[in-house]
């Protein structure tokens, strides 16, 4: 028995048989919705900004972080991804097997302990395993870090992260199944002159389940009391305005210091008191002890709905 393909080429039966085929599960898709990746994308953002500004302060250096890929993939692709030897800073939660990797190169770790310390950083640092002081070093520098992503993921991961340890080889370190999946997201991180990779991997089945949970708690709709009271709330600003005048362009451009403009609007006239281009009442220039203030002469009707 053979198969005819579209092209009229033969294959054998039996060859089937040795045809590696992935069998897709629905309940555990491989790839991020549209909606989950630009909340990821949104939070992570928010904390390469806050890691950058923490560097920035810890290190001495100007540093600027930049997400480049957020995306999900089986633990041992992400692993793969990684140099063999590099720095890895395993964060664990409590009363939890899963485990979250902050990892960065091992040569960006030694030159921050460097210039921590009140060094000069070399250009090319030696890759070698750090010492216990430079361990603590780095397990503070790394638990603000941690902090920053429990804030700005926003309630996406449990609180009290904490550091469980540091990994130099991607290949042996045992955080997760090579077939879990997890949420790798890459980052390109400037120190000075220097550009570096980073990233920082989450358990893809805890952050599924919570950004699952929080979109099937999102009303279709806000309640129209809910919106009143924000917008009531929502601050705006006030101005006095006068009568404008209208002037040619080069009437503007020969301005100079000490010159009178004339104005259309009287001086027993009130003026108009605006939000944005928007009349809500008329008032009289007062005080209010040191500072002035306007006296309200007159409101403006309130809009009323226009009817079909």
């Amino acid at each position: 028995m053979v198969i005819e393909d579209s092209a009229h080429s033969v294959v054998p039966a039996d060859s089937r048989s040795t045809a590696d085929v992935d069998v897709y599960d629905f309940g555990r898709p491989a790839s991020l919705s549209r909606e989950h990746a630009r909340i990821l994308e949104v939070a992570f953002e928010t904390f390469s900004r806050q890691w950058a500004s923490q560097l920035s302060a810890k290190i001495g250096v100007r540093a600027h972080v930049s997400v480049e890929l957020v995306t999900m993939q089986p633990y041992g692709e992400y692993a793969a991804s990684l140099p063999t030897t590099t720095t890895m800073v395993v964060c664990a939660f409590p009363d939890s097997e899963q485990r979250i990797v902050v990892q960065f190169p091992l040569s960006a770790a030694i030159s921050w302990i460097v210039q921590m310390v009140g060094g000069r950083a070399v250009d090319t640092p030696e890759d070698r395993p750090l010492s216990p002081i430079e361990q603590a070093l780095i397990r503070t520098l790394i638990a603000d870090a941690a902090e920053n992503l429990t804030n700005a993921l926003a309630g996406l991961l449990p609180a009290d992260l904490s550091i469980a340890g540091i990994q130099y080889n991607s290949q042996f370190a045992q955080v997760a199944s090579a077939s879990d999946l997890v949420i790798a997201v890459h980052f390109s991180m400037r120190l000075g002159d220097r550009t570096v990779p980073a990233s920082v991997m989450l358990p893809a089945a805890l952050v599924l389940e919570r950004l699952t949970s929080r979109s099937s708690e999102t009303p279709d709709a806000v309640p129209p009391g809910l919106m009143r009271r924000q917008i009531e709330r929502a601050p705006v600003e006030l101005a006095l305005r006068l009568e404008p005048r209208m002037v040619l362009p080069h009437d503007v451009l020969r301005l100079s210091v000490g010159d009178v403009v004339p104005l259309a609007h009287s001086a027993d006239r009130p003026l108009d008191l605006v939000i944005g281009d928007h009349a809500v009442a008329m008032a009289a220039v007062g005080t209010s002890g040191a500072r002035l203030a306007c006296v309200i002469t007159a409101t403006a009707p309130a809009p009323t709905e226009e009817t079909p």
